[in-house]
């Protein structure tokens, strides 16, 4: 995984391509990606609206980044600065499951 795909010149600078930078940088498209929805969704609302798909994207890009630094550069800065947005998202998602679920049950017992 870490061997070269390619090298690409750019402004003067060498960059280099392996796999496992690809998979960082689809993590950070997908993070800052989440934004672009959220805008999306909040605007066709008019009014603030997290989206599951934010939390959803949240958590593949952070997982993405975190297996980028973990695996194919072994930086525990990457890793620190990655773990604690994937454990918010995780969190923030399993509050919007519980309580869409709490609200289709309440539903239900109030309209059977």
């Amino acid at each position: 995984m870490n061997n070269t795909i390619s090298i690409i010149e750019i402004l003067g600078m060498t960059l280099v391509i392996t796999p496992w930078k690809i998979i960082g940088y689809i993590g950070v498209i997908l993070f800052a990606s989440r934004w672009f929805v959220q805008l999306w969704v909040s605007r066709r609302s008019r009014k603030v609206v997290m989206p599951r798909l934010f939390w959803y994207m949240s958590i593949a890009g952070s997982l993405m980044l975190l297996s980028y630094f973990i695996f194919g550069k072994n930086d525990s800065v990457g890793i620190l600065s990655n773990s604690f947005p994937f454990l918010i998202a995780s969190y923030n998602l399993y509050l919007d499951v519980t309580h869409k679920n709490r609200e289709d049950n309440a539903d239900q017992i109030a309209n059977p």
